[in-house]
């Protein structure tokens, strides 16, 4: 076996396991079916590469297999580069409100871990600003037990934060339902908006809020777990290009 081939059998089997690990903590998602056609794929490579056929496959096939993938590469790459670039974000002072994004609520009705790094974060700044309103948005899946709003203010006011200060949008289902409906809540053409999300959410969340009509926006952005982090990466940039080609 050389060593190209063990390369792609590594990738493959490290896709897969990685698949397995995603779907071990019961986000309800199914995204974790993706690192399985990853690893079919490094699989596909492996093979081609054991048994050397890329050697003796035709050109125009050869062709037709490396343009889309090394165009999907640079795509992925470039995207990438884009979400990254606002991880560093910490937003602005005395910004007239906040909007936090929501996500996942357990079955309990306490915030996932996630949500609770999007709350941490913004309690934190909220507490540093106190004239600074919160808009908390989210509405309620199908396997929540309240909508993910009411959740989330009930933290926050644990959190230390006056109930006057935090409005509540509990329709949304979407990255652009939250802000479009976060907005009827505020002042998006005059007033300096912060958006409360997951770093690796955060690109997307203000490319949405700007194309809403939020004239003076800026990104707060909440840690993650790095293990997730790929997973998370990935979902986002797809969901990315998506609100690139659409309006969504």
């Amino acid at each position: 076996m050389n060593i190209l081939t063990a390369i792609w059998l590594v990738s493959a089997i490290l896709s897969l396991l990685y698949g397995f690990l995603i779907f071990s903590t019961g986000s309800g998602s199914s995204f974790f079916l993706v690192w399985f056609l990853v690893s079919g794929f490094f699989a596909f490579c492996s093979f081609l590469s054991f048994q050397h056929r890329w050697s003796h496959t035709p050109g125009v096939f050869r062709l037709c297999f490396l343009l889309p993938v090394g165009t999907g590469a640079a795509v992925l790459a470039l995207c990438s580069i884009l979400v990254l670039t606002v991880f560093p974000d910490r937003g602005e002072e005395e910004l007239d409100c906040v909007i936090v994004l929501g996500c996942q609520v357990r079955p309990d009705g306490e915030p996932s871990r996630s949500l609770r790094s999007r709350l941490d974060t913004a309690a934190a700044y909220l507490k540093k600003n106190p004239d600074t309103a919160v808009i908390v948005s989210g509405g309620q899946g199908s396997n929540e037990p309240c909508a993910e709003a009411e959740a989330m203010a009930a933290y926050l006011e644990a959190c230390g934060i006056e109930g006057g200060r935090i409005r509540l949008e509990s329709l949304s289902s979407t990255t652009a339902e939250n802000l479009r409906y976060s907005f009827r809540l505020c002042r998006p053409s005059d007033d300096r908006i912060g958006i409360v999300t997951s770093n690796y959410h955060l690109y997307r969340s203000l490319f949405i809020a700007k194309r809403l009509g939020g004239n003076h926006i800026c990104g707060i952005a909440a840690p993650s777990l790095p293990l997730y982090l790929p997973n998370n990466m990935l979902r986002e940039i797809l969901a990315l290009l998506h609100s690139f080609l659409t309006r969504g």
